[in-house]
C-alpha cells in the first residue's frame, strides 16, 4: 500500500475507462437526484448562515462541477453543509448583510487558498488524528443552535442579531422576549409543513423529500395569499444579471486590514471543511473496499472554493448527504456530480425570479427538521460510554458550541482531544517482573530488606517524542529511588524518534543518578537512536563503553554485554536481576 500517494493534477480524465451507455445513464439519473436535493438545500443553508439565498445555490452549483475534476472520490458531490454555514453564521452575526457581501468573495477565496496550501503541504493526513467524539459534539451543538435561531422565522418574529456574535443563550433569550408579538400566519404555515414533511418521509421517503414539501408549500401559500390575503415574510428574488462572475472586491481598510479580519474564521471554515470531507469520504469509500487519497480531495475542495468566491457563492464543502444520495443513486462516475451543478445552476436562472413567492417560515422548518436529523443519539450514546476521555471531549465541544463563537468552538474541542490523546500515547506505565526459581517471568514482590545489589532492564517501549519524555524520565527517577538498584540498563531496541526534549531528559537522567552513585548502560541502540545520540553530544557523556548496539542477527547479544557491563561496574558476579515495562505495549 502506498502510504503517501502524490497529488494528480487531473485525476478526472482516469475516471471513465470502459464507460458505457448505461454508465452514463446512471450518472445522469444521479445527478438528477441530487440537483433536486442540492436546490433547496442551497438555499436552506444560505438562510442558516443569513446570507441571500442564491449564494447558496451558486456554492452549491460550482463546487459540483469543479471539484469532480480534481477529486480523488468519484462519489464526492461539493457545496454548502450545515457545519460551514453554522460558522459562518457565528462568525459573521457582528456584520451587517451589506458587510457580508463585502467580505464574502475574499473570504472564500481564503478559504480555497488555505485548502490548497494544506494539501501540498498533507495536512489532510493529520485528521486521523481528532477524535470522532469533536464532530459528534460539534455537529450535535450547532444542530441546537439552528433550531434556536430558526424558530424567529416559524414564529414570525424579528431578532437583531448585528451587535456581535450570537450564542444559543443569546438567541434563546432574544426568541422569548419577542414572543409576544408571534403571528399566527406564518406559525400556521410552519404547523402544515412539518407535517407534509414527516407524511412525505414516512411514506415516500425515497423521493426528494425536501424539494417537494418547499414546492407544495409555497403553492399552498400563493394560494392563501391569493384567496384570503395571508401575507408572511418571503425571499427576495434575484435575476440572472445577480449570477454574474465577480472579482473579490477589498474595503476602504485595505487588504492587510480585511485579511487580518477574515483569516482567523477562515482557517476555521477550512479546517472544518477537511475534517468533514475526509470522514465523508472515507465513509463512501469503505463501501467499496476503496482507500482515499485525502490529500487529493483536500485539494479539490480548495480549487472549488476558489472558483466559488469569483462564482459569488458561500464557503463549500463535501456533503455527506448529497454524496450519500449520489452514491446511492447509482453514479458511476465523477460526471453525475457535474451534472448535477449544471441542473442546479439552470434552476437558479429559471426560478430566481419567482423566490418572492417562498415563505421564509416554511424552509424555516424544513432546516430545523435537517437539523434534527443531524442529531445522531447512537453515536452520541458511544461517545458518552467509551471512555471517559470520549465522553469529556464530546460534552466539551458541545457546550463550546453554545457558550462561544462556532469557530472557536471547534478547536476547543480539538485542542482537548489532540492533549487527551499525547496524554495517553506518552505516559509510560512501568511495572518490574523476575524470573521465578521455575523459569517463569511474574510480577516481582519487592522485598525492601534485601541486601543484594540491584541491576534494573527497563524496556523503553514507543515514542519518545517531547511529549512522552519528561513523563518518562520521572517514571525512571522513581525506579531509582530504591537504594538497592545500583545500574540501570535502559533496553532501547523499540524506542523510537528521540528529539532534542528526549535527549536533554536522558541526560537529565543520567546526571541525577550519577549524583547518587548509580550507572546507567544503553541497550539495544538502533542507528537512528545512535545517530542523535551522537550528533548531539550525549553519546560522550553517557560513555561509548556504556553502550550497546542492537544485532539484528542476534537480538540477543546486546542483552548479553549489558548486563556483563552492569557486573563490571557492581564489581560482584551476585546481583539481582530486575525488569521493567510496560504491560500496555506489545
Amino acid at each position: 500500500m502506498v502510504l503517501e500517494d502524490p497529488l494528480d493534477p487531473l485525476p478526472i480524465r482516469r475516471g471513465f475507462k470502459k464507460y458505457g451507455r448505461k454508465d452514463l445513464a446512471s450518472d445522469v439519473l444521479s445527478g438528477l437526484n441530487v440537483a433536486l436535493l442540492a436546490f433547496p438545500q442551497g438555499m436552506a443553508y444560505a438562510v442558516i448562515a443569513e446570507l441571500p439565498i442564491q449564494y447558496g445555490i451558486i456554492s452549491g452549483a460550482v463546487a459540483a462541477v469543479i471539484a469532480p475534476l480534481f477529486a480523488g472520490s468519484r462519489h464526492t458531490v461539493l457545496g454548502p453543509t450545515n457545519a460551514t454555514a453554522f460558522m459562518i453564521f457565528s462568525s459573521f452575526a457582528a456584520f451587517s448583510m451589506a458587510q457580508k457581501t463585502e467580505f464574502l468573495p475574499l473570504f472564500v477565496l481564503l478559504v480555497g487558498i488555505l485548502l490548497v496550501i494544506g494539501a501540498f503541504l498533507r495536512v489532510a493526513e493529520m485528521i486521523q488524528f481528532i477524535s470522532r467524539s469533536v464532530i459528534v459534539g460539534y455537529i450535535t451543538g450547532a444542530a441546537i443552535l439552528i433550531v434556536a435561531n430558526q424558530l424567529r422565522h416559524v414564529l414570525g418574529v424579528e431578532l437583531d442579531l448585528t451587535d456581535g456574535a450570537k450564542t444559543f443563550f443569546t438567541i434563546l433569550q432574544g426568541t422569548i422576549a419577542q414572543i409576544k408579538n408571534t403571528q399566527w400566519e406564518p406559525l400556521a404555515l410552519s404547523g402544515l409543513t412539518l407535517l407534509l414533511w414527516i407524511v412525505l418521509s414516512k411514506k415516500w421517503s425515497r423521493l426528494p423529500v425536501f424539494a417537494i414539501a418547499l414546492v407544495s408549500m409555497t403553492g399552498v401559500y400563493a394560494l392563501l395569499h391569493a384567496q384570503l390575503g395571508w401575507t408572511v415574510a418571503t425571499f427576495e428574488s434575484f435575476q440572472p444579471s445577480d449570477l454574474k462572475p465577480r472579482v473579490p472586491t477589498i474595503s476602504q481598510d485595505g487588504l492587510f486590514s480585511d485579511i487580518a479580519k477574515l483569516l482567523g474564521v477562515a482557517f476555521s471554515v477550512a479546517f472544518l471543511a477537511t475534517l468533514e470531507n475526509s470522514v465523508m469520504s472515507k465513509t463512501l469509500a469503505s463501501q467499496r473496499g476503496e482507500w482515499p487519497n485525502m490529500n487529493q480531495d483536500m485539494l479539490s475542495v480548495g480549487l472549488a472554493n476558489i472558483a466559488t468566491s469569483f462564482a459569488g457563492g458561500m464557503p463549500a464543502s463535501g456533503s455527506l448527504t448529497r454524496s450519500a444520495l449520489n452514491f446511492s443513486s447509482g453514479a458511476q462516475s465523477r460526471l453525475s456530480s457535474i451534472i448535477s451543478g449544471f441542473l442546479c445552476f439552470a434552476g437558479a436562472l429559471l426560478f430566481g425570479k419567482y423566490m418572492y413567492l417562498v415563505p421564509k417560515c416554511c424552509l424555516a422548518v424544513l432546516v430545523i427538521c435537517i437539523a434534527f436529523s443531524l442529531i445522531n443519539y447512537r453515536r452520541i450514546q458511544i461517545s458518552l460510554y467509551s471512555t471517559p476521555g470520549d465522553a469529556a471531549v464530546l460534552i466539551t465541544t458541545f457546550l463550546a458550541a453554545l457558550l462561544m463563537p462556532l469557530s472557536v468552538a471547534i478547536f476547543v474541542g480539538v485542542g482537548l482531544s489532540i492533549v487527551l490523546y499525547l496524554r495517553a500515547s506518552s505516559k509510560p506505565y512501568l511495572t518490574e517482573y523476575e524470573f521465578t526459581e521455575l523459569g517463569e517471568l511474574m510480577e516481582a514482590e519487592r522485598q525492601e530488606d534485601d541486601p543484594t545489589p540491584a541491576v534494573s532492564v527497563v524496556h523503553v517501549e514507543g515514542e519518545l517524542f517531547f511529549g512522552a519524555a519528561e513523563i518518562f524520565r520521572a517514571q525512571i527517577q522513581k525506579i531509582a529511588y530504591d537504594p538497592a538498584i545500583k545500574v540501570l540498563i535502559l533496553q532501547l531496541k523499540n524506542a523510537r524518534r528521540l528529539d532534542a526534549t528526549s535527549v536533554i531528559a536522558l541526560e537529565e537522567l543520567v546526571n541525577f543518578l550519577r549524583s547518587r552513585n548509580r550507572e546507567v548502560v544503553l541497550c539495544g541502540v538502533t542507528k537512528d537512536v545512535f545517530r542523535v545520540l551522537k550528533n548531539s553530544g550525549t553519546l560522550d557523556t553517557i560513555g561509548r563503553e556504556n553502550t550497546f548496539a542492537y544485532n539484528r542477527k542476534n537480538p540477543n547479544l546486546a542483552t548479553k554485554y549489558s548486563l556483563k557491563r552492569a557486573l563490571e561496574l557492581l564489581g560482584t558476579e551476585n546481583a539481582d536481576i530486575r525488569i521493567f515495562y510496560d504491560p500496555n505495549k506489545s
